[in-house]
């Protein structure tokens, strides 16, 4: 049987560059011979000794306290059952990227060809000196309850299940909030569970920690109700057999006032939950597949709050939202172990953050106007950045107040302060630009859909609800490139600017390219001929509004592909020199460079209308503009033409614009280094500030600097943003990669709406 196309997808993300997803960075000097004698012999004997003196001192010299094993036998793996160790690698890798990118926690991902419990055992702690903390992952029931026990018995580090432990924090969190907002009180709720594996058997457990009484518990497996009277138990289930005469899941509904699904999709239909009690909750945590459709659930019962796995519906139970931030905390106070406490502590962080007033950042990501604590938002989103300063805080002071904590914090907003500083800002702006444009997606053009990378681009962000794109070309080759490399664009619109078919559209746009360009010498008979052109014809599209924006350039020169678009669209009213910037993803936040593309030699007023143009476009993304005008001289200290530019161009902005940080002219490494900006010039407008913004002078040094940096500093680009038109046009760089032309659709989009 052949592979779909998103089955090739995933093999070839997996496998594109390094195959993998997770690799070892040195975290020391290691150019120069002295710097390798002192990583190795002769100089590493000496924190040995330190070490052999004093075992603490493993965390100061080695990367223990901040290292996790991810630990799998590959028996239960996601919903693909015991497929075995090396088949489940993936997946532990996958765990350890979650780990890095939310926690900045590293980790090893260890396979363990064993599935029996002795074995297994003594192989995770014969290699645990090597870390700080062990996720134990994807180890079916009943063994991996003995296996955890057991391992948290013999070792004195932070140690969690996931596959129990993390579902039961994240939906008893959820619970908590759903019952408070449904008017029920924990110890009095008649609590139906679908399921008996690990996820199941620690969520029932922890809510009868939180409350829920046993007599209230009913829990049905793949035989069915659990009942005291049942021959087949197993020890895990025992605890949760019922003595009620309870004989069917349906039966188990009346009156019931939760279900918690972690079984099978379809198990539950719309009559069970009309037979509940008033206000309902339904937790329908199968996955892909819920227990029953969200969208029958809501149809059943006005009154429902109801909870699944799946992101795109509300109140998603994501085990993201745990795991990382309680191993953060228990590592930074070197935790013997994760107690319930530690996991009671993450649960009420998880509860309460919900109830706290969203930062408008998360609304912007989620293109929501203010998303508020209520039936559609009992768990915070997963692109919260304050999950990670509310609840390994929280996690690290239950471990200190349970006694299991060898590293006392005293001053707790200090280390908040540490703790935002893990990450970076790598990836937020990204990630909150791509959740807004799914949120609205927008019709994009792409001028160029008979090449692969374009079509491949096209198909991603239709899969992934991104934007609704419009194919121009001839129908026939887009449809054989798709079929040669299996894409499915059999929901994408086709439309060739030659055909015939489409006499009557192209009559209308000729005839407003000629009322444009009739006193610059076009005729309307070459406005017809020019129409065909796949440029002109996606740039007309986007003026007469039968589609939002245009995306075009990646075989075409630059210039002649954006001459179309200026000649159909035109500039925005109060624009008088359009702009190119290249927004470079780092650690440190976003970089946006400007001019990079366009204006070969600005005059100072230029650069004061690309510094301005630049500006506005930031602070659409929500952030403060904090801008240098970059030249070789620093201040005054040269009167060469280009200084002088943009020392003038300064002038006029604090003159005119005082709103605006700004300042030049100004060296590269001053405008990125602020303690040498602050210690040299401390007078500066960009003192005590960090830079995120690069104007340059003339379009060789910005055009010779973004490539630099594209070809040696190995940043994700997302560009050039052609900044200025009336309507949202992006010209592509010649030969962009795939996933760079999904990220420009993805600034188009969100430039749509932010028009808008």
């Amino acid at each position: 049987m052949g592979k779909s196309r998103k089955d090739i997808d995933a093999l070839e993300y997996h496998a594109q560059g390094k195959p993998g997803k997770i690799e070892v960075v040195p975290t020391k000097p290691y150019s120069t011979q002295r710097d390798l004698s002192l990583a190795y012999s002769p100089g590493v004997a000496i924190p040995c000794l330190e070490i052999a003196a004093n075992p603490e001192d493993v965390y100061k010299y080695t990367a223990k306290g901040n290292l996790v094993a991810v630990i799998s036998n590959g028996t239960a793996v996601l919903g693909l059952g015991n497929i075995g160790p090396l088949a489940g690698k993936p997946v532990m890798e996958g765990k350890g990227l979650l780990f890095k990118i939310f926690a900045d926690i590293d980790v090893f991902d260890i396979e363990v060809d064993a599935s029996d419990i002795d074995l297994f055992v003594n192989t995770v702690k014969a290699i645990s000196p090597t870390f700080g903390g062990i996720n134990l992952e994807d180890i079916k029931a009943p063994e991996c309850f003995e296996i955890e026990r057991r391992l948290k018995e013999e070792l004195n580090i932070p140690l969690m299940h996931d596959d129990q432990h993390g579902t039961a924090i994240i939906s008893s969190a959820g619970m908590l909030n759903a019952t408070e907002l449904a008017g029920k009180k924990i110890d009095e709720i008649r609590l139906v569970v679908s399921g008996a594996g690990a996820s199941a058997v620690s969520c029932t457990k922890l809510y009868k920690v939180l409350g829920v009484k046993a007599e209230n518990i009913v829990m049905i497996d793949s035989d069915g109700v659990i009942r005291a009277d049942r021959k087949d138990l197993s020890p895990s289930k025992v605890e949760f057999a019922t003595k009620r005469d309870i004989n069917t899941l349906a039966e188990a509904m009346v009156d019931a006032d939760m279900f918690l699904g972690l079984s099978k999709g379809g198990v539950l239909n719309k009559k069970m939950i009309q037979s509940m009690a008033k206000n309902p909750i339904v937790f329908a945590l199968a996955n892909p597949t819920p227990e029953i459709p969200y969208k029958d659930a809501i149809a059943a019962r006005k009154d429902i709050i109801i909870a699944t796995g799946r992101s795109d519906y509300p109140n998603q139970v994501n085990n993201v939202l745990g795991f990382p931030y309680i191993f953060r905390g228990a590592l930074d106070v070197r935790a013997t172990c994760i107690n319930e406490e530690m996991k009671l502590a993450a649960v009420k962080a998880i509860a309460s953050l919900a109830k706290e007033a969203v930062p408008e950042e998360v609304n912007e990501a989620y293109s929501e106007k203010n998303i508020v604590f209520g039936k559609d938002f009992i768990i915070p989103k997963p692109m919260d950045p304050r999950l990670l300063t509310t609840i390994a805080p929280a996690v690290a002071k239950a471990a200190i107040d349970s006694g299991v904590a060898q590293h006392i914090i005293t001053d707790w907003e200090e280390y908040k302060e540490h703790l935002s500083s893990r990450l970076g800002q790598d990836n937020k702006l990204l990630k909150n630009i791509t959740q807004r444009a799914k949120r609205n997606p927008k019709r994009v053009v792409f001028a160029e859909a008979d090449n692969y990378k374009t079509l491949k681009a096209a198909q991603i962000v239709h899969d992934e609800g991104i934007a609704v794109p419009i194919l121009l070309g001839k129908v026939k080759r887009i449809e054989e490139i798709a079929k040669e490399f299996k894409l499915d664009i059999s929901d994408l619109t086709i439309i060739d600017p030659r055909s015939s078919k489409e006499n009557v559209r192209k009559n209308k746009y000729a005839q407003l390219l000629y009322e444009k360009r009739k006193r610059r010498g076009v005729t309307l008979t070459e406005a017809r001929d020019m129409i065909r052109s796949r440029n002109y014809f996606g740039s007309a599209m986007v003026e007469f509004g039968d589609a939002d924006a245009l995306i075009s350039g990646l075989t075409r020169n630059y210039i002649n592909t954006i001459k179309p678009a200026l000649q159909v669209i035109g500039t925005d009213d109060d624009v008088r020199k359009i702009a190119g910037m290249y927004i470079w993803i780092t650690k440190q936040g976003p970089f946006f460079l400007a001019d990079t593309t366009i204006n070969v030699n600005p005059t100072a007023q230029d650069i004061v209308d690309i510094t301005l143009l630049t500006s506005k476009i930031i602070q659409r993304f929500k952030i403060t503009p904090r801008i240098a005008l970059l030249s070789y001289s620093n201040f005054g200290s040269s009167e060469e033409e280009d200084a002088i530019k943009m020392r003038t161009a300064a002038k006029i902005l604090h003159e005119k614009h005082p709103e605006i940080i700004v300042d030049g002219d100004i060296q590269a490494n001053f405008a990125l280094n602020k303690e040498l900006r602050d210690e040299i010039f401390p007078f500066s407008e960009l003192a005590r500030r960090h830079t995120n913004t690069l104007i340059f002078p003339n379009l060789s040094s910005g055009n010779i600097a973004y490539k630099l940096l594209q070809e040696m500093a190995g940043f994700e680009t997302i560009g050039p943003i052609l900044m200025g038109m009336k309507k949202p046009v992006h010209i592509l760089q010649l030969g962009s990669s795939v996933r760079e032309i999904v990220n420009m659709v993805t600034i188009a989009v969100a430039d749509v709406q932010t028009r808008k």
